[in-house]
């Protein structure tokens, strides 16, 4: 590969990661806001009581979000072949699909906020606030699906900016509200929730307009759909693994919560907001994952492998140069970034040790995501999925066994060792392909 391959693969790969780089990393900052707000305003025991069942409101969020990212890799496909014909029934059928299934989870998850406060074995002194937390949150999931399901069409046509400009909105909307709800309403976690799905519902509202104005091939009415059993099933196809994936991750992590919840209100406390900062920290090589993913997508859609493990390996060397500035960046200046949120003194300290055991390895994360977004894009889904489904099982494993001698650190030590794991499978299953 010459240094111009070289040149238009890394522009390539930046041009539609940085948009959702940004866009991820505007929606992070903005939760930050929410969490200042609810820690400085309220108190670390709220933050806790957030941070406590977010593993429950995640797993629906998960779930949505593997699903759509397959469907972005078909609708990728199907754009780089020159079937966009075929991406207008895709986004019909799952627009309405999807918007309804998740519609009835929220209801579900609504009724059932007791059993789930016991199953997180939620401390007694948050279960309160927890539960005011959850009984609005769920309202903005099927928002939440209705947008995934459109960005991932916009995406798997190389428009990474008109998501961006709806994160945009969505954050600008959420801090406001924040601000309004809770430090002026005084409306606690309802109101940092209640502000959280009304800019979800904004975010929704933009994308649904943007993609109607400027792709009319992919207009449709949700009152005149045919029926488009191949295209469920196509899309089922690829959104199934992932989604999969995804559900069965988010119960080991419902597993993993109880562990954490285990340790008591200040490392709950500590962790989750320390999660806060690792989950905006890893922006740039989970996006730059799905770069991968998307553009390996494209090539292969268009019958060019060669371009697409090019793209891989160009992609995999500038992980690798993401991943150690990150490290060095956050065992500079985690500890200070931690106590913004109202943490104690000791909550803090539990923090920056979670940062310290956790930072050596994102070479390693990165790594696997670009792995990951390698065989997404041809097409190796299940395996991805249940290679991803084992590393969990993995980190439930150590983390339970290993709990009694490593205390809270094992958090992150398991987290570390099943990104180990999941590398050296990647590792193996890309060397065989490629032969």
């Amino acid at each position: 590969m010459n240094n111009s391959d070289t040149g238009t693969i890394l522009k390539r790969l930046t041009v539609f990661s940085v948009p959702l780089i940004l866009s991820g990393l505007l929606q992070q900052l903005f939760n930050w806001v929410d969490a200042l707000i609810v820690g400085n305003v309220i108190g670390e025991g709220a933050l806790a009581a957030i941070g406590a069942t977010s593993s429950m409101y995640n797993l629906f969020v998960g779930v949505l979000i593997g699903f759509t990212s397959g469907l972005s890799v078909l609708f990728a496909q199907q754009y780089g072949g020159g079937n966009q014909e075929k991406n207008g029934r895709l986004l019909a059928v799952y627009s309405v699909l999807m918007t309804a299934v998740f519609a009835a989870i929220s209801a579900l998850g609504v009724a059932f906020i007791s059993p789930i406060l016991s199953l997180l074995d939620t401390p007694s002194s948050l279960v309160t606030q927890a539960g005011n937390y959850l009984r609005v949150i769920f309202f903005g999931v099927p928002f939440l699906a209705l947008y995934n399901v459109y960005s991932a069409a916009l995406r798997g046509m190389g428009n990474s900016k008109a998501p961006f400009a709806a994160v945009v909105i969505s954050s600008l909307t959420n801090a406001l509200l924040d601000w309004l709800f809770v430090a002026r309403f005084g409306m606690g976690v309802s109101g940092a929730a209640l502000a959280t799905v009304i800019s979800q519902a904004a975010m929704t509202l933009y994308t649904v307009i943007y993609t109607a104005a400027k792709h009319p091939d992919l207009r449709f009415s949700p009152f005149k759909l045919e029926s488009y059993a191949v295209t469920v099933k196509s899309g089922a196809k690829y959104g199934a693994p992932p989604a999969i994936q995804s559900s069965v991750g988010s119960v080991g992590t419902l597993m993993l919560q109880r562990l954490m919840n285990s340790f008591g209100e200040q490392t709950v406390a500590a962790i989750t907001t320390a999660y806060r900062v690792d989950s905006v920290l890893l922006l740039p090589i989970f996006n730059f994952g799905t770069a991968i993913s998307t553009l390996v997508a494209q090539e292969t859609g268009a019958g060019d492998r060669e371009s697409a493990k090019r793209i891989f390996r160009t992609g995999s060397v500038m992980m690798v140069f993401i991943a150690l500035s990150l490290t060095v960046f956050i065992l500079a200046v985690g500890g200070s970034v931690l106590s913004l949120f109202g943490l104690t003194e000791g909550s803090v300290e539990i923090g920056k040790s979670f940062f310290r055991y956790i930072a050596p390895f994102y070479v390693v994360c990165g790594l696997v995501s670009a792995f990951n977004g390698y065989l997404k894009g041809v097409s190796d889904l299940m395996f991805a999925g249940m290679a991803d489904i084992f590393s969990l099982g993995v980190r439930i494993i150590c983390s339970y066994i290993f709990a009694p001698y490593w205390g809270n650190a094992v958090i992150a030590y398991a987290e570390a060792i099943s990104w180990v794991f999941l590398l050296a499978v990647f590792i193996l299953r890309y060397r065989r392909k490629a032969k």
